[in-house]
């Protein structure tokens, strides 16, 4: 991607394009980069690394985990055996160049790890992914004082956790500085690549991955309101989604019209605090009604056995495994379908509000101490609508539906 441009330490290094190069001439002792997807953090860390082994410094490259790592730690060995008489321990991911120079990889979910040698150069890759800032407070900051040696924070955001911290901190100057770079900063980035990444993805996760913005918990859906519209006549294929509930909790059965050009919601039954017989009788009587061809319903605890006895009645019903990784990914594709205006819900339809009302109070949390999400209703609300609809959409989407085997 990058021509070879300069020698140094008798090393041939790439050539850095000029948002890395803004960054690797700063003087500051702690660099805080935060940067889109692709944008050249790591390539940077690199030639950071073992320029300064080379020079006879001792660097570590921190990466959240030894697997996360590994990319990027084949690129240093790749470069330092560029070097005559480098000796490279791999059961340890260790290098030791001729000059007194050496190169560690060590992985931050061990912090205990992490203590004891003086460091000149600590690179914390993907630090807004690491819990705790434990290690670099605890751990990486004690071990440059005798050498006083610098630090690179370098990460795509996640949220307002440590990192966004520090990369406020580095926003004031001083021996801190803070850089963010989205993913077009790389020019070898093919424009178009990014183009299609802003009209597939989210709003949300574009701007947090290739905008490199820092996105708080808060609201995920946008454009709603701009979503409801008459709805035509059904054309069909229709497909239903499905949310249990009984004591506590709503069902909601959402059925959506393929036919329509935006897909379009064309009925919507939601109840609570009835038997489970009489919630598949609703069901069953939707099916009919709708001519539906196909049912995703949630599967999880009491959806099970609705599911087997459904499927026994001779309706075609297949079970949706609700777990962290499926949840994102069917609302994340549902808050695409709002932004673009893919999914059209029924004006004047008695739960068009409800299902509104819940949409525009769903929101996203940071997981304390994760790098992950909780999607969710505020406390004493309910989601049985957003669920229902997330879940229907994806029923319409064949490619989904065979990356999780639901067909």
């Amino acid at each position: 991607m990058r021509s070879r441009a300069s020698r140094r330490a008798n090393i041939d290094f790439p050539a850095l394009h000029p948002a890395q190069a803004v960054v690797k001439a700063s003087p500051a002792r702690n660099r805080v980069v935060a940067a889109g997807r692709r944008c050249g953090k790591s390539e940077l860390a690199v030639t950071e690394l073992v320029e300064c082994a080379a020079t006879g410094g001792r660097a570590w490259y921190v990466p959240p985990t030894y697997r996360m790592g590994l990319p990027v730690w084949r690129r240093v060995l790749e470069i330092a055996e560029q070097v005559p008489g480098t000796r490279i321990m791999r059961a340890e991911n260790r290098v030791e160049l001729s000059g007194g120079g050496e190169l560690s990889m060590r992985s931050a979910d061990n912090p205990q790890a992490l203590r004891g040698d003086g460091l000149d150069l600590v690179v914390i890759d993907e630090a807004a992914h690491i819990p705790s800032p434990d290690v670099w407070e605890q751990a990486l900051r004690p071990a440059l004082a005798d050498r006083r040696g610098r630090a690179m924070f370098i990460s795509s955001p996640n949220g307002h956790n440590w990192f966004h911290g520090l990369f406020q901190r580095g926003l004031d100057g001083g021996a801190w500085q803070s850089w963010q770079f989205p993913t077009a900063a790389n020019p070898y980035i093919p424009r178009d690549e990014i183009a299609e990444a802003r009209d597939t993805l989210p709003d949300r996760v574009f701007r947090q991955e290739f905008l490199a913005e820092f996105i708080a918990d808060g609201a995920i859906f946008r454009g709603v309101t701009e979503c409801v519209g008459p709805v035509g006549p059904v054309v069909g294929p229709v497909v239903i989604g499905a949310d249990w509930g009984r004591h506590n909790d709503y069902t909601a059965l959402t059925a959506i019209d393929c036919g329509q050009a935006p897909v379009a919601v064309v009925e919507i039954d939601r109840f609570t605090q009835i038997g489970y017989a009489v919630q598949r009788g609703r069901l069953a009587a939707m099916c009919a009604r709708l001519g539906c061809s196909f049912v995703l319903a949630e599967k999880n605890s009491i959806g099970g056995p609705l599911i087997e006895q459904l499927v026994a009645d001779g309706l075609p019903v297949t079970g949706f495994d609700t777990t962290a990784g499926s949840k994102s990914a069917i609302i994340d594709d549902l808050a695409l379908h709002l932004e673009q205006q893919r999914v059209r819900l029924p004006e004047g339809h008695p739960q068009t509000q409800v299902l509104v009302n819940e949409l525009q109070s769903y929101t996203i949390t940071q997981r304390p101490g994760s790098k992950t999400w909780t999607y969710s209703a505020p406390a004493g609300c309910h989601d049985d609508c957003v669920m229902s609809l997330a879940i229907g959409l994806a029923a319409t989407n064949r490619a989904m539906k065979r990356a999780f085997e639901w067909v």
